[in-house]
C-alpha cells in the first residue's frame, strides 16, 4: 500500500534590499532623536562640576543631572543646589546653593547669615547642615533682593565666586536644580535635597 504523499508548501521570503534596511535604521534614529532631544534640552540636562566651590557636597569633575522642569511648575526653594548661567558671562555655567529668595534682605555678619522677609521681619539666622562644621561666611555683606532675584552661595565659602561679590541672581539665568549624581560611580544616585522651608 502506497503512503499518501504530503505536499509541503514553501514560501519564498523576498530578500530585503539595502535601501530598505537603511531606511529602517534611519527611521529608528529619527524616532530616537524625537524622543531623546526634548528630554535632553528641556527636561533634564547633564553638567560637569568644575572647581572646588561646592565642596564637600559636589566635587571637581562630578557628572550631575539637572532637573529643568520643576522651576516651570514652582518657585526655587532656599537650600537647593542649582545650575545657572553666570550673569557676567552667560556662556559660563555655575553651581551654587540658593540662600536668599526674592524680596528678602540677606545680612552676613560675623560669619553668620541672617534673612529678613515679610514672615520674619526681625530676621532669622540660617542653619546650614550641608556646610563643613565650623565654616563661617565672610566678608560681611548686606544684600536687598528685588522681585525675581536670588542670593546664591557656594558651599565652600572660602573658594566661591557668588552673590557676595556680584549681587543677586536674576531668575532668568537659572537652568534648574541638581537632582542626580551620575559620576563617580561610588556616589551614583539621587542628590540630597537640602531645601529649607523658611
Amino acid at each position: 500500500m502506497n503512503k499518501p504523499e504530503v505536499q509541503e508548501e514553501f514560501q519564498t521570503i523576498p530578500s530585503k534590499s539595502w535601501p530598505r534596511e537603511i531606511w529602517e535604521v534611519v527611521k529608528v534614529l529619527i524616532l530616537s532623536l524625537v524622543i531623546v532631544l526634548p528630554i535632553r534640552y528641556f527636561i533634564v540636562q547633564p553638567f560637569i562640576v568644575r572647581g572646588a566651590s561646592m565642596e564637600p557636597n559636589f566635587s571637581d569633575r562630578e557628572y550631575l543631572v539637572v532637573d529643568e522642569i520643576s522651576y516651570l511648575l514652582r518657585a526655587p526653594k532656599r537650600g537647593e543646589a542649582v545650575i545657572f548661567r553666570y550673569p557676567r558671562d552667560p556662556r559660563q555655567f555655575f553651581i551654587k546653593r540658593i540662600i536668599g529668595l526674592p524680596d528678602e534682605r540677606v545680612e552676613i555678619k560675623s560669619g553668620k547669615i541672617k534673612i529678613f522677609n515679610s514672615v520674619y521681619p526681625e530676621g532669622f539666622t540660617l542653619e546650614e547642615s550641608y556646610l563643613l562644621s565650623g565654616l563661617g561666611t565672610h566678608p560681611d555683606v548686606v544684600s536687598a533682593l528685588g522681585p525675581g532675584e536670588y542670593f546664591v552661595l557656594g558651599d565652600n565659602r572660602n573658594f566661591s565666586s557668588d552673590s557676595r561679590f556680584w549681587g543677586g541672581l536674576d531668575r532668568k539665568f537659572l537652568i534648574g536644580r541638581v537632582v542626580f549624581r551620575a559620576w563617580p560611580l561610588n556616589q551614583f544616585g539621587m542628590v540630597s535635597n537640602f531645601a529649607l522651608n523658611y
